[in-house]
């Protein structure tokens, strides 16, 4: 089955929560602290790898996490970091945010790396909080949550040359006359319900090759298959456009299918073509190529009579679109990779709601999640973050009041405004 979109859950590994412990042994009686710090979480990572070419197995299995990093211990020992996950996917993959539609990058060439959640960092230990002040801290930190996120996945196929043409060209039989793939063919249009790949040796160099199901008039709209396959010519480097001999009107069809190419991405236009008349095996096509040859040179337009049937001249063909492809510059990427914006981590807003106070910013949801409320020094001290920025303050000018509820992430609070150090 050819899937070529696809949407997945991502989620990096929560941070080792750190510990509170102190050293017991023997002749020390005040040994100190000695809670060690959470392993950092798994980062998510989509690897782009030859051995997929479609989307397909995101049908079975849409959510990927990463490995929670291991809880600190005692004698100040540091939790192991949770292991990375590589998900797979087929180069040719374009990924954006679900939610946001933001582009966060594309997966080009076999083996390239996308990050796309980071594991959250460990909590630390009650070591990491000693000072010549609190030389027995009583405090330590949960891991960080994991960054999770939903994406949409987008297949572009990756081939040298695309052959196109309106359905029934014989764009099948030629992909199956000149590699080793086996697509379905038949007399009929749409027999091929999806792109085909093979890869072909002409004179000691391979080409990947695509065979992209039949445009028609309106395929840039979504009419018959085009608008589901034409996205899979932007990354073609050429283009064989093959013309149905047998068609009624293949000099209509040849304009028909440029005019589709150029509605949906007017870049698909200007990609070098080489055209081929098929079906010259069949005596009436044979007889009437003299006059189909002439109007397509008046148009500035060599072809080259084939049979994909028998191999008449096929190879001459692929020649030619080869000879095109060697001359032409490395596929550059479709967009640059994007830049990382530094984000205002200390930024909050506040929202009162039925439920209570709903406090939203990167940061102090961090610290939320981070702290452990059962120990009662780690509620002070998230008090004092509350404070040192302000959330504090821009609560009370909001009129909160004794006993009202504070909403910070997946923690709920009740606002004290005579909170004692």
């Amino acid at each position: 089955m050819f899937k070529d979109r696809a949407k997945i859950y991502v989620k990096g590994g929560d941070g080792g929560n750190g510990v509170v412990a102190f050293r017991r042994e023997k002749f020390v009686p005040r040994g100190g602290p000695a809670g060690g710090s959470g392993g950092k979480g798994g980062d998510v990572y989509l690897v782009a790898s030859p051995r997929h070419n479609t989307l397909a197995h995101f049908a079975y299995k849409v959510h990927f996490k990463a490995e929670q990093g291991k809880h600190g211990s005692g004698s100040n020992k540091q939790g192991a970091q949770g292991k990375d996950l590589e998900v797979p996917v087929p180069p040719g993959t374009e990924v954006y945010d679900a939610e946001t539609g933001e582009f966060l990058g594309e997966l080009l060439e076999p083996g390239e790396r996308l990050l796309v959640a980071q594991g959250g960092r460990g909590g630390r230990g009650n070591y990491a909080f000693r000072s010549s002040t609190n030389q027995a801290p009583r405090i330590a930190e949960k891991g960080e949550p994991g960054e999770e996120r939903w994406l949409r996945l987008e297949l572009k196929l990756i081939a040298d040359i695309g052959i196109i043409g309106v359905p029934n060209a014989g764009k099948s039989t030629l992909l199956s006359r000149v590699t080793r793939a086996k697509p379905k063919i038949a007399d009929y249009p749409f027999t091929t319900l999806a792109p085909n790949l093979g890869v072909a040796i002409i004179d000691d160099t391979d080409v990947v090759l695509a065979d992209i199901p039949g445009l028609i008039e309106g395929a840039h709209q979504g009419v018959g298959l085009g608008d589901d396959f034409l996205r899979h010519v932007e990354r073609t480097r050429v283009l064989i456009h093959l013309l149905d001999g047998l068609s009624p009107d293949p000099i209509g069809d040849f304009e028909a299918v440029n005019q589709e190419l150029e509605l949906f991405n007017p870049e698909l236009a200007d990609k070098p073509q080489v055209v081929g008349f098929n079906k010259m095996d069949l005596p009436e096509v044979r007889e009437r190529w003299p006059h189909i040859r002439d109007r397509l040179a008046a148009m500035g337009v060599e072809a080259i009579p084939i049979s994909a049937a028998t191999g008449e001249n096929v190879e001459t063909l692929l020649r030619r679109a080869v000879a095109i492809l060697k001359e032409l510059p490395p596929l550059e990427r479709k967009r640059a990779l994007p830049v990382i914006r530094p984000v205002d981590e200390d930024a909050f807003t506040i929202e009162k709601t039925p439920e209570g106070w709903v406090v939203r910013g990167k940061r102090i949801e961090r610290a939320a999640a981070m702290t452990n409320w059962d120990y009662y020094e780690a509620a002070l001290r998230f008090h004092r973050i509350m404070e040192a920025m302000g959330v504090a303050q821009a609560l009370e000018e909001a009129s909160i009041q004794d006993g009202d509820t504070v909403i910070i992430g997946n923690v709920e609070l009740e606002w004290r405004s005579d909170f004692d150090y």
